[in-house]
């Protein structure tokens, strides 16, 4: 049950990044579809992340209550209804059509994000070694394939609304096929009453892991991987293009570069975490993508930019699952803590989409990119938090197990 449970799952996160990536690298059709600017193209973007935020903010207690397959069918049919209005505006210029799609999109983003990594992480204790990394590079390798599909279809001068309706098409297919089995590893509801024998206490513990100082700090060092991850996907694409004048098409492959660095290193860090450790691992991810990002933002020419793709993509690899499995580490809070640390990096996707904009207008988007060096500087300094408890039932690699037991 668990090897089924492990390979439908990772079907499932490849999905999860075909669905986001194959239209975040059509930004530049789509920016000409609308007649935006970039400045105006990141403050619409910021409404999906609205839509994100709000629902992660619940998503803990939903799927407590309604399990993690029925949560999942509804960002299913959400997705379906939310891209179909995204392609209706890139028809028709409506820019209130594409912000309507784009909230919507958002929340189920959110309702898929949450179930799938408590699941993965299910499968990780189910195992007994860390393997939360191979479920992400599913997802990079998923988010590769859609960068490619884009690639592909702006090559041929396809639309973006004939594109958005092959791919949903697909992937919905695909997710009615995977939802039962990638979730049978989680428990489908949690318990009418809790623990205290009251109903909402299932509710109510979602509510309580704002009030844990480790996982909070497990947030901010999940922020820094998205604006780390997220920003090179909303914005490299843009970046290749207006930075060395380069196709639309150029510039999917090269977010299709990022994307294939992490899928490497991500295939590659459970072995490294088991021997060095969460913390160390994050540690060497965070001094990686510094380097990598300084590099595309100075580099003066696409050659050497494409060398700090690559390092930017290995830096970011294993940060978001590092997080991911540290706030999952007890069983029993795994949903709220996860739901609590995603929530920080849906406020990365509200922020980062409009501030890297308007900086875009002023300055570029290669140079607006550097400011994301600060999230490799915040998470240098909070890697110390991912170090498993000393109460966690979760395995731990030898490292933290070492240094735990030193603490």
């Amino acid at each position: 049950m668990v090897s089924r449970a492990r390979w439908t799952l990772m079907a499932q996160f490849a999905v999860f990044g075909v669905l986001g990536t194959s239209w975040m690298s059509r930004l530049p059709s789509i920016r000409a579809d609308l007649g935006l600017s970039a400045a105006e193209l990141g403050g619409l973007l910021v409404v999906g992340g609205a839509g994100t935020l709000a629902a992660v903010m619940v998503t803990g207690a939903v799927v407590a209550r309604l399990g993690s397959r029925t949560t999942l069918v509804v960002a299913t049919v959400g997705n379906v209804l939310g891209f179909g209005l995204v392609a209706a505006a890139t028809t028709t210029g409506e820019v209130a059509l594409f912000a309507l799609g784009a909230c919507l999109n958002g929340m189920c983003g959110a309702l898929t994000n949450v179930p799938i990594n408590i699941n993965a992480a299910a499968v990780e204790r189910a195992i007994g070694r860390a393997v939360l990394p191979h479920f992400h590079a599913a997802f990079s390798i998923g988010a590769a394939v859609g960068a490619l599909l884009a690639a592909g279809f702006a090559w041929t001068g396809s639309p973006v609304a004939v594109q958005l309706a092959v791919v949903t098409g697909a992937v919905t297919l695909a997710r009615a096929l995977l939802i039962g089995p990638s979730t049978a590893l989680a428990p489908e509801r949690a318990p009418r009453a809790g623990a205290d024998g009251r109903r909402g206490a299932g509710a109510r513990g979602a509510l309580g892991a704002w009030r844990e100082p480790r996982t909070l700090l497990i947030g901010l060092v999940l922020l820094a991987a998205s604006l780390s991850e997220g920003s090179a996907g909303t914005w490299m694409a843009l970046a290749v293009v207006d930075g060395f004048a380069a196709r639309e098409s150029v510039g999917a492959v090269a977010y299709g570069t990022f994307v294939g660095a992490m899928t490497v290193v991500r295939f590659l860090g459970t072995g490294l975490i088991d021997r060095f450790g969460r913390v160390t691992v994050l540690r060497v991810s965070g001094v990686s993508a510094l380097v990598g990002l300084l590099a595309f933002g100075l580099a003066p020419s696409l050659p050497l930019a494409w060398v700090g793709i690559v390092a930017w993509g290995c830096g970011a690899a294993l940060a978001n699952p590092i997080a991911i499995s540290a706030a999952s580490d007890e069983p029993v809070h795994a949903a709220a803590r996860v739901a609590v640390a995603s929530s920080f990096s849906t406020v990365a996707m509200l922020a980062a989409p409009p501030l890297l904009g308007l900086l875009a207008d002023g300055v570029g988007v290669r140079t607006a990119l550097l400011t994301i060096c600060g999230a490799a500087v915040l998470s240098l300094a909070l890697a110390g938090q991912v170090r498993p408890p000393a109460t966690s039932t979760a395995p731990a690699p030898a490292a933290d197990r070492d240094a735990r037991a030193e603490g």
